[in-house]
């Protein structure tokens, strides 16, 4: 595993990740460890679809090299009908790591990511 040098990239691919969050940790982008590439998050938006009822979002990098995740968001309340920011800056996915998403409640919440794939 060893990341590109981003000074010297060949290729910049924009990408938009989509899903429905669940109640189950789930890689939204994952860069697999023999990838010779590094992915750059740009964005990340939690968006709740329940007219009704607010819902938590757990946000994690796993880590497969340490076997650990790191929490970017831990049980943030995303209001009904309305969506949160969850990155302010751009983060980096080495080889091996994954954006992994989770809700308190199935299907409640949708997850965008826009990120670049750099090699």
């Amino acid at each position: 595993m060893a990341n590109p040098n981003i000074v010297n990239v060949t290729v910049l691919i924009g990408k938009t990740a989509l899903a429905d969050i669940t109640t189950t940790p789930t890689a939204l982008v994952s860069n697999p460890g023999s990838s010779s590439k590094i992915f750059k998050l740009n964005a990340l938006i939690i968006s709740n679809v329940d007219g009704t009822n607010a819902a938590t979002v757990d946000i994690v990098i796993y880590r497969s090299s340490l076997l650990a995740s790191y929490h970017i968001a831990k049980t943030v309340s995303v209001p009904a009908d309305s969506s949160i920011e969850a990155l302010s800056k751009p983060i980096y996915l080495e080889e091996g790591d994954e954006l992994r998403v989770a809700a308190s409640a199935n299907d409640d919440l949708q997850a965008v990511c826009s990120y670049e794939e750099i090699s």
